[in-house]
């Protein structure tokens, strides 16, 4: 059952958690919001009842929002999502967003660094299905909705309750919601349909295995042939399947993971640019300044520009 309603005491119980926040925003260059986590956690979770709008930002934290009372809004790559009380609006780490308040209302933003746990197998594969804004509503995602409403409401628990092992609760639960989002993709894939369940398994496990591969060797220069005979599928039906399961093209994914690595790489200042293409896998400097245009709008030596002065805005959360 949704919890539209949240009474005055808890409400004190929610803002008391959050106290050790200084409560501004932190922003570097131009839109970079560096995250305070609770306690060095690398977690936080706001319960926000503000009238505030948020212009153009975007932070490495994963950002999932949850209204409980009135709508809220937030505008991602040009597109607007409206959200419903109990509408589940996950935005991918490093993803330039804005939000837009009611005049009334409150919800949970739930701010998580998922550095932790990015090295587990399988994330890589799930990592593509976050990688694209996620808007959860019952009607659109009837098998996990109500699994993943509660895994939310389950997190926040332990977060202000400030249970004991609140933080390990809450990454082991974070976890459990992405296997949820992971296997609901999994099972809606055309390429599935009507396929025995153990030659799903042995699907899965191969394109995990594969994306595993990906995400520690796209420094290198990666074949798709080879990649594709590796797992025993010639070069198209790889193709067709890879872009099925993962949504990009292999070459796509490629860009995307290495546009990924040097976004990290470029805040580094002892790093120069050619140093950071090679290590992020491009082959030439003009391929790196190309691509890294055609992703964040921007050349690398821009981007770095943009997010080497910092600034702390006047307003509060």
């Amino acid at each position: 059952m949704r919890e539209d309603k949240v009474s005055e005491e808890r409400r004190q119980v929610f803002y008391a958690v959050n106290a050790d926040n200084t409560q501004s925003r932190t922003i570097v260059g131009d839109s970079q919001e560096v995250v305070e986590f609770h306690d060095d956690t690398g977690i936080r979770i706001w319960y926000n009842d503000l009238t505030v709008h948020y212009p153009a930002h975007w932070h490495t934290a994963i950002e999932i929002i949850l209204p409980m009372e009135n709508y809220y809004e937030t505008v991602i790559q040009d597109q607007m999502f409206h959200l419903e009380p109990g509408d589940i609006m996950i935005i991918p780490p490093r993803e330039i967003h804005s939000i837009i308040a009611p005049e009334t209302g409150n919800r949970f933003i739930f701010m998580i660094d998922m550095t932790s746990i990015a090295g587990i197998h399988g994330f890589a594969t799930v990592s593509s299905v976050i990688a694209r804004p996620l808007h959860i509503t019952k009607q659109d995602f009837p098998y996990i909705y109500d699994d993943i409403y509660q895994i939310l409401i389950q997190m926040r628990n332990e977060y202000f309750n400030q249970n004991e092992f609140a933080e390990l609760s809450i990454f082991s639960l974070l976890i459990n919601l992405l296997v949820k989002l992971g296997t609901n993709h999994i099972e809606s894939l055309p390429i599935f349909n009507g396929m025995r369940v153990y030659k799903q398994k042995e699907y899965v496990q191969k394109f995990n295995d594969v994306m595993d591969y990906i995400d520690t060797h796209y420094m290198e220069e990666l074949d798709l042939n080879e990649i594709a005979s590796s797992i025993g599928f010639s070069k198209y039906h790889f193709s067709r399947l890879f872009k099925q399961y993962t949504n990009y093209t292999f070459c796509n994914y490629i860009s995307h993971r290495r546009v990924q690595a040097a976004e990290e790489l470029l805040a580094q200042p002892d790093l120069s640019i050619t140093e950071i293409a090679l290590q992020s896998g491009f082959p030439s400097i003009s391929t790196f300044n190309r691509i890294f245009r055609q992703y964040k709008s921007c050349t690398p030596s821009e981007y770095r520009n943009k997010n080497n002065q910092y600034d702390v805005s006047s307003y509060k959360r």
